[in-house]
């Protein structure tokens, strides 16, 4: 479904004032916010369309190239502007989970953590501690991807017992205490009459069992910690405060599953390009003689020098586009662009040649605008 034209979405017209965009975005985000009963996709695409308008620069960007111009929210820098939290948007980091080391479907959501599952009945499954790491990647390597390994120490399952507590050559056998049904059952004498409060064994951590003889290595905790090295598969396109979850690459536990391993992604910034989105923007210089004459310039790219023609009559601050120059798309097989800003620089000094050009320019023009 094509987007609607930010000043449509908002009702404002294309030559209104920053305070008109303010109050227009105020009264549709009240009307459409989900927590008033509102259309919470109405309320997305508000919050998306004042998110660009509010800066001048975005601004600018989307009336000269239209939503090209501006990025996708696949940075994790997403909108969601609340009316009631300040009128800005909060960013949210990217999660990706990968189910095998980034061999995994890559999905978008928001970064919430790892509970552990529960099994029928209501009873929480035994889950090993998740775990949080953090690396970081060069701006190349997030645009294009990149094999990072991370050094942990981390509980693993004890290779003498396997996990299972007991030495091995010997049983697991039902707790003493609780008769191995993993609970104690305790009867209180109330106003109401006896009753039963049952609560986890603590003897068998709930499990019903206990090593006949512990294992000799751990234990009998069925852990030990370890030194691990975990390739992690970084995908093209992903942005600084993502996150990429690694299912059961966490800390183990006795008798059952690992907990999840969270990476925080933090990116380094480029000396010479910034990044929106899916846009990479970068500026250059030209003097004004080629801003009035046209030129040809050679750029810097993240995918290494391109030429870029200059028309005659550029003014400061003109954007040029660049199309898949940018970012790749995370979901998909296409890049966005890059946006060059070009700069038109003003000598301060003249030499006096250089004056009685400039001079004899001026002259002319002034004689064009009276008799031309």
């Amino acid at each position: 479904m094509a987007k609607r034209d930010y000043y449509e979405v908002l009702g404002v017209s294309k030559d209104a004032s920053a305070d008109e965009i303010k109050k227009a975005y105020r009264r549709a985000a009240v009307k459409h916010h989900p927590d008033q009963g509102g259309d919470e996709e109405k309320f997305k695409e508000v919050s998306e369309a004042y998110e660009v308008l509010k800066d001048p620069s975005k601004r600018q960007r989307y009336d000269q190239f239209g939503h090209a111009g501006v990025g996708s929210a696949n940075s994790g820098a997403g909108f969601g502007g609340d009316p009631f939290a300040g009128f800005g948007g909060q960013g949210q980091g990217v999660h990706f989970d990968f189910g095998d080391i980034g061999l995994g479907d890559i999905f978008e959501s928001f970064f919430g953590g790892g509970a552990g599952g529960r099994q029928g009945g209501g009873t929480r499954a035994k889950r090993g501690r998740d775990v949080e790491a953090e690396i970081e990647l060069d701006f190349e390597e997030a645009v294009f991807g990149a094999e990072k390994t991370l050094t942990l120490r981390l509980h693993d399952v004890c290779e003498h017992c396997k996990g299972k507590t007991v030495e091995p050559g010997h049983e697991l056998k039902d707790c003493d205490d609780c008769k191995g049904s993993g609970q104690r059952v305790r009867v209180m004498r109330t106003v109401f009459g006896n009753v039963q409060q049952a609560t986890t064994c603590s003897t068998c951590d709930g499990q019903g069992k206990v090593p006949e003889k512990k294992c000799t290595n751990c234990r009998g905790k069925g852990v030990e910690q370890k030194k691990q090295d975990i390739n992690l598969k970084v995908p093209a396109g992903v942005d600084d405060g993502a996150v990429i979850r690694l299912r059961e690459h966490g800390e183990a536990v006795a008798n059952g599953a690992k907990g999840d391993l969270y990476v925080n992604i933090r990116v380094k910034p480029h000396k010479k390009f910034t990044r929106e989105g899916d846009i990479i923007l970068s500026e250059e210089h030209i003097n004004m003689v080629d801003a009035a004459l046209g030129t040809e310039i050679e750029v810097e790219t993240i995918d290494g020098p391109v030429k870029l023609k200059i028309p005659p009559g550029t003014q400061s601050g003109t954007d040029f586009r660049l199309s898949n120059h940018g970012v790749p798309h995370l979901k998909k097989e296409t890049r966005g662009p890059q946006i060059i800003t070009i700069h038109v620089d003003i000598p301060e000094k003249l030499t006096k040649k250089q004056k009685e050009l400039l001079e004899e320019l001026r002259d002319s023009s002034n004689k064009r605008s009276i008799f031309g």
